[in-house]
C-alpha cells in the first residue's frame, strides 16, 4: 500500500509539469504621484527633509492593518503589493477589496505572492486578475493549480526548485509610502484572529527610501522567478469569475461592519491619530534597504544572504549592546560563533525568540535547541515569549488568549535598528528571498528598545539560564527546568528536529 502511494505521488507530480515562461515585457514602478492625497499628506514633508527619509515603527496589528487599508484608499496611481502568504479570512478578503476599489479608480494594482500559499487561494487571484487594471503574478510557481495529492506530488519530483521561497513583504502605494516588515496578509498579523495573535512589527516609510523599495520590487516582478498567473490558469481569468469575487469582498465589509474588529479599530489610538492625519515620521539620512535576489537559489551559497551581508558588519561594530528579536531562531554554528565573538569584544548580547509552546513551527525549535547551551555558557542574555497574551493586549480581537513572537528586528547601541523579513535561521540564509531596511536613528532605537523590554517583562517571556548546567526558565514568580508549557507533541517535534541532521532546512 505504501509502495503504491509513493508511485501515485511521483505519476502525479510527473505528470505536472511548469511550461517555459511566456515572454512577458519588463514594467516598472510610476512616479511617485504629484497630486492626490498621498501625494498632499507626504510630499510637503519630502520637502522640508530633502535628501531624507521619513520612517515610523507600526506595532500594533490595528494599525498595520489601517495604515494599509488607508493606503488603498487614497492611492491615485499606483499599488505594489509583495507577499508571502495572503489569507482568504476577514482582513486578507478585505485588503483585496481595497485593492480592487482602486483598480475601479484607475490605480495599476500590481500582486506579486509566493505560490507556496497562493496555490490555495488561485480563483480568487485570478478572479483578480480578470481586472484589466490589476496582474497578479506567482513566484516559483507549482505547475498544478489544485489538489493536496498532486502538490505532494510536484514537491517529490521537484523538491529542489520548490523548496526556495519568497518571504519579502511590501506594500507599496503611489511610489509615496511603503510598508515592509515581517507582517504576511491575514487575521493573526492584524491582532483580528480570535485565538493567537502575533507579535509583529512594520517600518512605515516615505521618501527616498520608498523608491528603493519599488526598484527591488521591479526586480522581483520583472525576474524569471515569477509567472504571470494568467499562463498557469487561464480558464480562471475570467470577469465571470471577477463578478462572483465581489460578492465575496462586499460580504468581508459587511461583515467587518458587524462584527467586533471595526471597535477594535475605533478604539486604537494609532489608528485614529492615523485618520486625523497626526502620523508621526523620524526622519534619517542613513538607511539602507536590503533584499535578497529573486534569483538567489541558483547563487553560490556564500553569496546568497545580502540581508545578512548587511548585518554581520552591523553586529560586530556595536560597542555597548546588541538586541536580537528573531521568532525562528537557529544561528548554526557559525551563527553562534559570530554572537560569542561579539559578546566576547565586551558587547552585552541580548536575544528575544519564541518558547516551544509559542513557537507555530515546533520543529524549528529544535534547531534551536542545539545552539542555546552555548550561548548562555557564553553570557549571551535569552528570552522566549510565552504563549499567552500579556493583560494589556487591548488592540487585538483576542485580546490576552494568545501570541506568538513574529518581528524580526535588531538595535545596536541605542543607535540602529533593523526591521525586516529575515529570521536568523539557515532557511532565510540560503533558501528564501527576504529583506530588511537599517536605519541610524536614536529616536528609532529607543522605540525598539521599549518594545524589546515591553516583551521580555515576566508577563511576557521567560528568561532562560544555565543553573549547575541544567537550563533554567523563569519569569520571576516560578523557575522550571523543562520546556514551560510546551505539549507532548511540541517536544517530541523539537526532539526529532534536534537529532535529525536537518537544520540546514529549519
Amino acid at each position: 500500500m505504501r509502495q503504491a502511494l509513493v508511485v501515485l505521488l511521483f505519476c502525479l507530480g510527473g505528470c505536472a509539469h511548469l511550461p517555459e515562461r511566456a515572454p512577458v515585457a519588463d514594467e516598472f514602478a510610476l512616479a511617485p504621484t504629484i497630486d492626490g492625497a498621498l501625494a498632499q499628506r507626504v510630499a510637503p514633508a519630502e520637502a522640508r527633509h530633502a535628501g531624507q527619509s521619513g520612517f515610523r515603527l507600526v506595532g500594533t496589528g490595528t494599525e498595520a492593518y489601517a495604515l494599509r487599508a488607508y493606503s488603498a484608499q487614497a492611492a491615485s496611481g499606483s499599488l505594489d503589493i509583495q507577499t508571502y502568504i495572503w489569507h482568504a479570512d476577514l482582513t486578507g478578503k478585505l485588503l483585496a477589496r481595497q485593492a480592487l476599489l482602486a483598480a475601479d479608480r484607475g490605480v495599476r494594482v500590481r500582486i506579486l505572492v509566493d505560490d507556496l500559499d497562493a496555490r490555495a487561494k488561485n480563483e480568487g487571484l485570478a478572479a483578480l486578475d480578470a481586472h484589466p487594471g490589476m496582474e497578479v503574478r506567482l513566484y516559483n510557481p507549482m505547475a498544478s493549480r489544485s489538489g493536496s495529492l498532486r502538490m505532494a506530488g510536484e514537491f517529490g519530483t521537484n523538491f529542489k526548485r520548490l523548496n526556495h521561497r519568497m518571504h519579502n513583504k511590501s506594500w507599496i502605494a503611489d511610489n509615496r509610502i511603503a510598508l515592509v516588515g515581517g507582517r504576511n496578509l491575514g487575521d493573526e498579523y492584524f491582532g483580528a484572529h480570535d485565538g493567537t495573535n502575533f507579535v509583529d512589527l512594520d517600518f512605515l516609510m516615505v521618501g527616498p527610501v520608498v523608491r528603493d523599495a519599488s526598484a527591488n520590487f521591479d526586480r522581483f516582478w520583472n525576474s524569471p522567478s515569477n509567472y504571470p498567473i494568467a499562463q498557469l490558469a487561464p480558464a480562471a481569468v475570467t470577469d465571470a469569475a471577477l463578478a462572483r469575487l465581489r460578492i465575496v469582498l462586499e460580504q468581508a465589509q459587511a461583515e467587518l461592519t458587524a462584527g467586533p474588529y471595526a471597535q477594535v479599530l475605533r478604539e486604537d489610538p494609532e489608528v485614529q491619530a492615523l485618520l486625523d492625519g497626526g502620523t508621526r515620521l523620524h526622519w534619517a539620512t542613513q538607511w539602507r534597504f536590503v533584499s535578497d535576489d529573486p534569483m538567489k537559489a541558483r547563487l553560490p551559497l556564500s553569496e546568497r544572504s545580502a540581508v545578512l551581508k548587511l548585518l554581520l558588519p552591523a553586529m560586530h561594530q556595536a560597542r555597548s549592546e546588541l538586541r536580537l528579536i528573531s521568532p525562528y531562531f537557529v544561528p548554526g554554528p557559525l551563527g553562534t560563533e559570530q554572537l560569542v565573538a561579539v559578546r566576547k569584544s565586551g558587547v552585552a548580547v541580548d536575544v528575544l525568540t519564541n518558547s516551544l509552546a509559542a513557537n507555530d513551527v515546533a520543529a524549528v525549535h529544535g534547531g534551536y535547541m542545539r545552539s542555546r547551551p552555548t550561548l548562555l555558557r557564553n553570557d549571551i542574555t535569552m528570552w522566549e515569549l510565552k504563549p499567552t497574551g500579556s493583560p494589556d493586549s487591548r488592540f487585538s480581537l483576542s485580546g490576552s488568549s494568545g501570541s506568538s513572537l513574529h518581528t524580526k528586528a535588531m538595535i545596536t547601541d541605542d543607535a540602529a535598528v533593523f526591521v525586516g523579513s529575515y529570521n536568523l535561521d539557515p532557511r532565510s540564509t540560503s533558501l528564501n528571498t527576504e529583506q530588511g531596511v537599517l536605519v541610524t536613528h536614536p529616536a528609532l532605537a529607543a522605540e525598539l528598545t521599549d518594545i524589546f523590554e515591553r516583551e521580555i517583562q515576566g508577563n511576557r517571556a521567560w528568561k532562560v539560564s544555565l543553573q549547575d548546567d541544567r537550563l533554567a526558565w523563569s519569569d520571576g514568580t516560578q523557575t522550571v527546568h523543562e520546556e514551560p508549557g510546551a505539549t507532548s507533541s511540541q517536544r517530541f517535534q523539537a526532539w526529532l528536529m534536534k537529532v535529525l541532521p536537518v537544520q540546514s532546512q529549519l
